[in-house]
């Protein structure tokens, strides 16, 4: 019964296993995902996710996520890698409520999200093993996965760095009339940095087109943010402050994520502003792949197993009449698509040295000009 992907790759030396096979770990996962452990009963409410997106995204998303957990778990990746921490529901949630032209800017845990705009599973995987046929032929690696083309403009690793960002984003859109949305995504420890302050209040001033989206884990890093912070929630309880509402959800309810993120998108695209929504999730694993997570309270990652996005959305589809045998056809579809993709990755070539000088300026060069 193992807890994280992370403590998996943290054990394996020390149980003198050599890379475990794919699709022993996925059995893993499977048990773990297939064993509900009798979860709290859910509200029946509608599910509002577009015709056909409902049933398939959250386990889409999770299986293939939990691909790349299994490679990391492999040691296939090849540089350090902060794990999405279980926030599938977040992922899945806004992904559906963005429309083409939409903007995301991620953390350093960006992989879910940028799995859930769209890009194949091979790319995402390719970038983490380093690979010539990765997203950015293996020169971002996990912390810094991007793509223009579906809409994710960067994974940053410095905290709070990209909030700002975001804002001049929507500010352009401002600017020149377009109605696309920039959504940023942080965690709980963005909250007690400067840019997380300056950008809210830039944005409010003059009511950008921006979503803001805490994951609130619970943890900064190695740090229970109610340790190091003034109020219960350190984003919501923030809001006020820059006269925008209070919102806090279930980070691991993809419908609740879904049905708060498409009212934050009408708000900016009717040019009311921006929002600030904290999403309540919790990573299953330690910060990275170095550390067990040995301070989190007993019986603390138990409970929250049982809040598994995953789970809930499985349970939610048994309730609205979906069949197991339709569940589990898209499981073993995702399966295929992610074995395919780890043997592709496998076999493909490491990037050549002559593109190690290439994109380090806009014009794709790395000359300096002064």
């Amino acid at each position: 019964d193992y807890a994280s992907a992370d403590a998996i790759a943290l054990e394996i030396p020390q149980m003198g296993i050599a890379r475990p096979t794919l699709q022993s770990f996925q059995l893993h996962i499977a048990r773990l995902d297939d064993d509900p452990a009798h979860p709290q009963p859910l509200a029946r409410t509608a599910v509002e996710f577009p015709a056909g997106v409902a049933l398939q995204t959250p386990h889409h998303l999770g299986a293939a996520a939990m691909g790349v957990v299994a490679a990391i778990a492999r040691s296939l990746a090849a540089a350090p890698v902060r794990a999405f921490a279980k926030t599938f529901g977040i992922a899945a949630g806004f992904a559906e409520a963005m429309v083409k032209g939409d903007l995301s800017f991620c953390t350093y845990r960006g992989h879910a999200h940028t799995l859930a705009r769209g890009v194949p599973v091979e790319k995402v995987l390719g970038e983490l093993m380093q690979r010539d046929n990765g997203l950015l032929r293996g020169k971002g690696c996990s912390m810094h996965l991007t793509s223009e083309e579906h809409g994710v403009m960067g994974s940053y690793a410095i905290i709070g760095a990209h909030l700002p960002i975001a804002c001049g984003a929507a500010w352009r859109a401002q600017y020149k009339g377009a109605k696309d949305v920039s959504v940023c995504f942080f965690g709980d420890g963005t909250t007690n940095i400067g840019a997380f302050h300056e950008a809210l209040n830039f944005a409010a001033v003059w009511k950008l087109p921006v979503v803001f989206v805490c994951e609130n884990n619970l943890y900064m890093e190695y740090t229970p943010i109610a340790d190091v912070t003034a109020v219960e929630h350190p984003a919501a309880d923030r809001a006020s402050a820059y006269g925008l509402e209070r919102i806090v959800i279930d980070g691991n309810d993809a419908d609740a994520v879904y049905r708060t993120a498409m009212t934050a998108f009408d708000k900016a695209r009717a040019g009311k502003g921006p929002s600030l929504i904290e999403c309540m999730t919790y990573r299953h694993s330690g910060h990275s792949r170095a550390d067990p997570a040995k301070y989190r309270p007993e019986g603390e990652l138990d409970r929250w197993k049982l809040r598994d996005p995953i789970k809930i959305y499985r349970e939610r589809l048994l309730q609205f009449g979906v069949a197991e045998k339709v569940i589990a056809a898209i499981d073993t579809e995702v399966r295929k698509v992610v074995d395919d993709a780890t043997e592709a990755c496998k076999a493909a070539p490491n990037p050549p040295l002559d593109i190690i000088t290439t994109d380090v300026y806009a014009d794709g060069g790395w000359a300096w000009r002064n």
